[in-house]
């Protein structure tokens, strides 16, 4: 049963002290772990946070063996009530730069407050130092966890960004991409062979619908399944699959709302409209996350489109 933090001994609160700096010191090292690829220069800063953490425990180890012995009671943060729980962010890969600073900024300032609020409660004039030392120090891990951007020189601040860059291109763009492209594309040949077989707007927007949605769930499934992450540090596995099977989705949708209008011309002459901006739009986006030049981008997706367009139609014409 977790205690009260008033009733806590001086022993117990040394031993809890040990407990946390020891705990913080072994989160920092998985912040290290988890960013040196990806944000090497935060990834320092923590590594040196992590060695400050250890000094800390070791001077409240030597202070517990000069006043209680060798034995270090075992006692946690959880083994006491008014501590807030930590939600396990360190143990997600890959790590968020703004997750992590928003954990290491309320580690320390919990901490910070632990510290000032236990020296209140103990009488001993060399624990009362140390802890005081440690509050002070701590506060000073809080205010570099609130402008961890303000260290950093302009040239790592352009690593970092670009680091993200990477991240944001690998985990969101390429899926999203990916599915963009399937949806805008594939969905062409059904959607407009059912319009120039029947003629009909509402019979060629029943066919689109369902080829959107069934490739937005297949596109989806098939992201998902294709590797969890852990290794291509392309992300949680089902985001990545909610993003592609989303914008596939999307991208049949797009060319076949025009055919609710009942009028079959103009909902025709709006979709190749529609299907042409799409086109656009995916041609820009791979010129602008993949480096692909506009002109070459906008010919590969343009002749691609235009086969499955006119496949689409000599299928319905026939």
């Amino acid at each position: 049963m977790a205690k009260k933090f008033k009733d806590l001994s001086e022993r117990e609160i040394l031993a809890l002290a040990i407990s946390l700096e020891e705990e913080d010191g072994k989160i920092y090292g998985d912040f290290v772990d988890g960013l040196r690829d990806t944000y090497p220069a935060t990834a320092k800063m923590f590594e040196e946070m992590q060695e400050e953490e250890s000094h800390h425990r070791q001077a409240l180890i030597d202070r517990y063996r000069e006043r209680f012995g060798d034995h270090i009671i075992h006692i946690r943060r959880e083994d006491v009530k008014g501590f807030i729980n930590r939600r396990p962010v360190w143990l997600a890969r890959p790590l968020r730069i703004g997750t992590v600073r928003k954990q290491a900024e309320s580690m320390e300032l919990e901490t910070q407050q632990f510290y000032e609020r236990s020296i209140e409660r103990i009488a001993d004039a060399g624990t009362r130092k140390l802890l005081g030392d440690l509050a002070l120090a701590e506060r000073k891990h809080t205010a570099m966890a609130e402008s961890l951007d303000k260290h950093m020189t302009a040239e790592t601040r352009r690593e970092e960004e670009a680091s993200g860059r990477r991240l944001f291109v690998l985990q969101i763009v390429q899926p999203g991409l990916a599915g963009l492209m399937d949806g805008s594309v594939s969905t062409l040949a059904p959607i407009f062979a059912a319009a120039f077989a029947t003629h009909k707007s509402w019979d060629a927007f029943l066919v689109g619908l369902a080829a959107s949605v069934g490739a937005g769930i297949s596109m989806g499934f098939a992201e998902a399944l294709s590797d969890d992450g852990s290794l291509t540090g392309r992300g949680h596995p089902w985001i990545r699959g909610a993003v592609c099977g989303l914008m596939t989705t999307a991208g049949g949708i797009g060319h076949t709302l025009p055919f609710l209008i009942s009028d079959f011309r103009l909902a025709f002459a709006i979709a190749v409209v529609v299907v042409m901006a799409e086109l656009a739009a995916i041609s820009y986006i791979r010129h602008r996350f993949m480096d692909t030049p506009l002109v070459s981008a906008t010919i590969q997706v343009a002749l691609g489109g235009a086969l499955v367009f006119i496949a689409g139609i000599l299928i319905g014409s026939s």
